[in-house]
């Protein structure tokens, strides 16, 4: 059977971007379903979805070298590590200067999406059987998609591409006690002019929660509270005059533990460990728990702008009350405890009910179709747009005949497998299976890519080999 022709693609951020462009690179007739107005995604402060979360001072926290498309560098007149609205625009100039932009419906949200067979499955009849190893793309049934218009089209795969960084989670259960004050979640952030004169409280240690920490501590009444209830390892943007994520291609080859220990001694030495600067103590070693890069946070607790607390114990009122005994009156609390990984245009058919642990082989294929494919549902030690760019154009290739998948029960051994490690290495509270080793992971789907196209030509063979001899059977009888 020929390969797929049409694959829709949902969402049009760095990852549904990337997986456009290999689309169409591959050959594939591409529609793209983007919810907001523009390109960009979460980057775009101002795209009508309402799903980004980027605010006015946000930067990237991976230097540009280490974050750009390799199909698309950054200028290198920009700086190292460049602000979000030009991030934004460089996504936009991806898309125009590839011609992504024709294939890509703005305003569309996707609410369904379904295999032609889920119907037949409902009303009782069997489930058709996963496409076997080997079988070129589309063997299996194709998927309905359906957008909130109403609008239901056919396409013979699938690209989710639709991030996971805009379903804000909040504490639970919720802390005991009344606060009168204002709560809101990070996600709504976006200039420090809110909190002009009021006492706020930062909850969280990740990267969010230390920007909107400092850019608070300067218009906020007092000094900044900053509460976590365990640790992380503060990275500043450089180290030794170099960004600070610039040797780790370098170490990609030594195993994570001795690159763990080179690393955390380097960081002793430059800044100290977070207990120096009043913080808790990390919950595990560098490259288990993501690191937050910050310059200034260290900068503005030394000066008595920002001032650490440990976890939340119960609200009184106007006052918080911590874990150790201590409380301070409050006006605004931000909540900067992350986001929910949220897909909710699949049924728990495919997403198993939580799409933070839908296992994937290599974080792109469905293991029960791989005319389902994922971009972007991971989180990197690293950046994520070459994360995604490798993705994409794997799960092109796939998609196009270039490349295929090992059988059904290697892919299953593949994801136990990666799930023990990462398990091992990040432990089973923190999204397993979505870890990666950002440098270590693209070095594999290199090799995969390989593999798989070697794969490909060999069932390419196997299907032409009795087609040529029935040909030269029916030449040597004539």
């Amino acid at each position: 059977m020929p390969p797929p022709r049409r694959v829709a693609v949902i969402g049009a951020g760095a990852a549904g971007l990337a997986a456009t462009k290999a689309l169409l690179d591959a050959g594939l007739d591409t529609v793209t379903h983007e919810k907001g107005d523009r390109p960009g995604g979460l980057w775009a402060r101002d795209n009508s979805s309402g799903l980004s979360p980027a605010y006015a001072s946000l930067h990237l926290n991976t230097s540009k070298g280490r974050t750009q498309f390799a199909d698309f560098p950054m200028p290198a007149s920009w700086p190292d590590y460049p602000s979000a609205d030009l991030v934004a625009g460089y996504l936009a100039d991806y898309a125009r200067t590839f011609g992504l932009v024709p294939h890509i419906r703005y305003g569309t949200t996707v609410v369904s999406v379904e295999r032609e067979d889920e119907a037949e499955t409902t009303a009782g009849h069997p489930r058709p059987a996963r496409p076997a190893a080997g079988d070129p793309p589309g063997t299996g049934h194709a998927w309905r998609v359906t957008t909130d218009t109403g609008d239901t089209a056919r396409y013979d795969a699938v690209v989710v591409a639709n991030g996971h960084n805009w379903d804000p989670r909040l504490p639970e259960p919720g802390y005991p006690g009344s606060f009168l004050g204002t709560r809101i979640h990070a996600h709504e952030y976006r200039t420090a002019e809110i909190f002009r004169d009021r006492r706020v409280l930062v909850v969280g240690m990740g990267n969010s929660a230390m920007d909107i920490a400092v850019d608070a501590s300067y218009t906020a009444r007092g000094p900044v509270l900053l509460s976590a209830r365990r640790g992380v390892h503060i990275v500043p943007k450089y180290l030794f005059g170099r960004p600070a994520d610039a040797t780790g291609g370098a170490l990609s080859v030594l195993p994570w533990r001795i690159r763990q220990r080179i690393a955390q001694t380097l960081l002793t030495l430059a800044v100290g460990p977070p207990q120096r600067y009043g913080l808790p103590a990390p919950a595990g070693g560098l490259f288990q728990n993501h690191p937050t890069v910050s310059d200034t946070i260290l900068h503005r607790l030394t000066h008595g702008e920002v001032a650490a607390r440990p976890g939340i114990d119960r609200f009184e009122g106007d006052r918080v009350v911590f874990t150790d005994g201590s409380s301070d009156p409050v006006d605004v609390i931000v909540w900067a405890t992350g986001y929910r990984v949220t897909i909710p245009f699949l049924s728990t058919r495919w997403t198993g009910g939580d799409p933070e642990r839908l296992p994937l082989y290599k974080r792109v294929f469905h293991l029960d179709d791989p005319g389902l494919a994922f971009v972007g549902l991971m989180q990197s030690t690293g950046a994520a747009l070459p994360v995604v760019e490798a993705q994409a154009k794997l799960a092109a290739a796939h998609l196009s005949g270039a490349y295929a998948l090992p059988t059904a029960a290697e892919q299953r051994r593949s994801t136990d497998r990666d799930l023990r490690d990462a398990t091992a290495r990040w432990g089973s509270d923190r999204r397993p299976r979505m870890r990666i080793d950002f440098d270590r992971y693209l070095a594999d789907l290199s090799r995969e890519t390989k593999a798989g196209r070697a794969r490909a030509r060999r069932a390419a063979g196997r299907r032409t080999a009795p087609a040529l001899r029935a040909r030269n059977t029916e030449e040597s009888t004539v």
